[in-house]
């Protein structure tokens, strides 16, 4: 059998080909399933029969049983081998008895829902039991008796047969979500982030027919602020990505900021300032004018890929999006006061949202009562986690809110005052980038005959946001 081919893009710009990592071991996979977060089987493919259908709770038995949120990625049980993600809530697992790369299955698996995703538009369980049919000719395609055939969207579409039943008809009139689609050239015309999680591939007559190329640049951001309020770390990694709903397009232009930089570069010029520390590229992207002009020059397929990744450490351009301000102490009736204002250090037009705020508390905290700055917040004691989550909807840039806790805790003393913190938040930030990094433009060549749209959002999550207090 001949070497499938596939680009792998690895953080450095070094790029491999899957057919090198597969070279003396292609009989790897022995099965493929898909399992709901409460383990409940989805999809299940046994390509060899060299293992069992126990094995699918067997892999749920063991990755439920490990404590921390984070189980490992390979799990071994006698002479079985589990590599699994998580993607979409669900757990996608290949089983394999071969000695064979856990970094190319992962690469695999994580194909595999890229391909999932541009068929059935979404990954979520609802997606995946509505299309349960189209899912399983897939892996008929992509893999045969465990060996990997490809996982090309382009060429997948001249055999799957089977449409995507879409869970939820996509309305541009749906403007419920908060990551809004802008226009390339028309900021103030939108479309909801439900616009690019249609099939590529649809009926006729269907919205899933529309010309359209949505790009995400999409920031995650993990940040440690000491008890004195110093930045002790700050992280971002970054991707564009792009999805592409149209049939041909043999080129597009993207455009980023004028003044940005790889490394220690120096930047000249009158635009902002944006610098990175590495950068990375798909292998399909051609740099021919990113040195002189940062234009990335891709042929986008119908689908979805990341075209760049890039990273930043330890050197925000602007200030962390959040500082607390607390105040711990034990009151005369033996109750445990924690007094917190948090401040949004982001701009007055932008805002935060899904703010989920979580506070360890002592041990043997029994009931807590609250103080809150506004009506839509709210909090609630989680006895099991030993935690204080308090929840804000939307945090409005620049904004202070505030939160008085009174907690009865049994047995407090002054050492349980120790065991307070640190704070973990999670939020997310729309139309908003903390590295400054913009699309300047999208050019399509040749021009596309009909109507066409292309549709930018900027969007930041917070990975891992610790305040030490």
């Amino acid at each position: 059998m001949k070497a499938v081919t596939i680009g792998v893009t690895i953080p450095g710009q070094v790029t491999l080909t899957l057919s090198r990592l597969l070279f003396g071991c292609w009989k790897m996979i022995s099965q493929v399933f898909i399992l709901s977060s409460k383990g409940d089987h989805l999809i299940y493919k046994d390509f060899r029969g060299e293992a069992g259908k126990d094995a699918v709770n067997k892999f749920y038995e063991m990755v439920t049983a490990l404590t921390g949120d984070q189980p490992p990625v390979v799990m071994k049980h006698k002479e079985l081998h589990f590599v699994h993600i998580r993607q979409g809530g669900l757990y996608w697992v290949a089983t394999t008895k071969a000695d064979a790369s856990p970094f190319t299955i992962i690469e695999f698996l994580n194909r595999l829902t890229a391909l999932v995703k541009d068929y059935c538009g979404c990954l979520s369980e609802k997606s995946v039991q509505m299309n349960f049919a189209l899912i399983y000719e897939l892996l008929d395609e992509v893999v045969d008796f465990g060996y990997i055939q490809t996982t090309s969207t382009d060429i997948l579409k001249n055999f799957i047969q089977t449409e995507a039943v879409s869970s939820k008809p996509f309305s541009l009139f749906d403007l419920s979500n908060v990551g809004l689609f802008g226009a390339d050239t028309q900021q103030n015309k939108v479309a909801p982030s439900a616009a690019a999680t249609r099939p590529i591939v649809s009926s006729q007559g269907e919205q899933g027919g529309k010309n359209e190329i949505f790009v995400d640049v999409i920031e995650r951001m993990s940040v440690v602020i000491g008890a004195n309020g110093v930045l002790m770390k700050a992280d971002i990694e970054g991707e564009i990505r792009v999805k592409c709903y149209m049939p041909s397009c043999s080129e597009m232009r993207i455009g980023l900021n004028e003044e940005f930089s790889i490394g220690k570069s120096q930047l000249s010029g009158y635009g902002a300032a944006v610098r990175v520390d590495e950068c990375s590229f798909h292998q399909a992207v051609r740099l021919d004018e990113f040195d002189t002009y940062r234009i990335l020059k891709v042929c986008p397929s119908q689908g979805e890929q990341t075209v760049m990744q890039y990273q930043l450490c330890d050197d925000l351009p602007t200030a962390p999006p959040f500082r607390l301000f607390p105040s711990i102490e034990r009151d005369s009736g033996g109750r445990l006061l924690m007094y917190l204002k948090l401040r949004c250090d982001l701009p007055p037009k932008s805002a935060a949202i899904n703010v989920s705020i979580t506070i360890p508390v002592p041990k043997g905290s029994l009931r807590l009562s609250q103080e809150l700055s506004s009506p839509d917040q709210s909090a609630e004691l989680q006895p099991k986690n030993k935690a204080v989550h308090w929840e804000i909807p939307r945090f409005p840039g620049g904004a202070q809110l505030s939160a008085l806790f009174k907690l009865e805790v049994s047995g407090l003393s002054s050492a349980s005052l120790q065991e307070v913190g640190p704070v973990s938040l999670s939020f997310e930030l729309p139309k908003y980038t903390c590295t400054g990094l913009q699309i300047r433009f999208l050019r399509l060549s040749p021009i596309q005959p009909g109507p066409s749209q292309r549709w930018v959002r900027y969007v930041t999550h917070s990975d891992s946001y610790t305040i030490r207090i």
